[in-house]
């Protein structure tokens, strides 16, 4: 068989993966479905892409890292944008089909919290075995993130290349901790960002990128707010209590510290 668009994409399989439980079925479900996917989809790319800025950082490929942030940034500002889409589904649309999602949560996706992790937000208290379920493939996904370097760690990496004094207990600090600013890294980054201005585009670009994160938090936040006020959330979470706990946490710590200095 030749090579098509079809089959290249797999889009017969793809196209089969919507299954809307209502019965009679509500027109908004399908929505519901297609965008939840759609945004996996797009956590499953930023995880690719920051694993290569985590190598990029590892290797001191300056530039390297500056075009993945580009592409990170934009696929940020796409998940955002999208949450327009998701607002047109009315409370009361969502009301007739949310019965059927039973314990299934937005909270249970693992690849979001592999972004949090892959991040350095490393939420060590949850029991990941009894969110995921310990032979699942997002538990043992999960399991790796923790156990490895986050992108800040990388940053770190990154910054002592380029003579930046980062302190031993950050250098040596344990990677299943979540990362916390420090005083002695920001004051290296101001003097780096001040003296190269190509380090500055990345520094920006990665501000940029943790605004995106943090306003796709609010925006999520505001979305569930306005389509189930305080009930509780499907999966058993807090609902808006929980995803409030997570809101105008920077990832980048550090880079936002110093911008009233620059």
């Amino acid at each position: 068989m030749s090579l098509t668009y079809s089959n290249y994409l797999r889009l017969d399989e793809l196209l089969d993966l919507q299954h809307p439980r209502s019965k009679p079925p509500e027109h908004d479900e399908m929505l519901f479905i297609v965008i939840h996917q759609v945004y996996e989809l797009w956590f499953k790319l930023l995880l690719h892409e920051l694993d290569k800025i985590k190598r990029d950082f590892v290797e001191g490929d300056l530039y390297g890292a500056i075009h993945t942030f580009k592409r990170a940034r934009t696929v940020m500002k796409t998940l955002v944008g999208q949450l327009d889409i998701l607002e047109t589904m009315t409370p009361m649309s969502f009301s007739s089909f949310r019965d059927r999602l039973e314990t299934a949560s937005g909270f249970q996706s693992a690849q979001f919290r592999e972004l949090e992790f892959a991040l350095g937000y490393k939420r060590g208290d949850m029991d990941l075995a009894k969110l995921y379920g310990a032979a699942s493939r997002g538990y043992a996904a999960l399991q790796r993130r923790l156990d490895e370097p986050s992108v800040i760690d990388a940053f770190y990496v990154f910054l002592a290349a380029r003579g930046a004094a980062i302190p031993p207990e950050v250098r040596s600090r344990d990677v299943r901790a979540s990362c916390e600013p420090n005083v002695r890294v920001q004051a290296e980054i101001l003097r780096i960002y001040k003296a190269s201005p190509d380090a500055a585009i990345l520094f920006e670009l990665m501000t940029d990128f943790d605004e995106g994160l943090q306003e796709w938090r609010y925006r999520h936040v505001k979305l569930v707010e306005r389509t189930i006020g305080n009930k509780k959330g499907t999966g058993g979470s807090l609902g808006v209590e929980f995803l409030k706990q997570s809101l105008f946490k920077p990832v980048f710590h550090d880079l936002w510290a110093i911008r009233h200095e620059l």
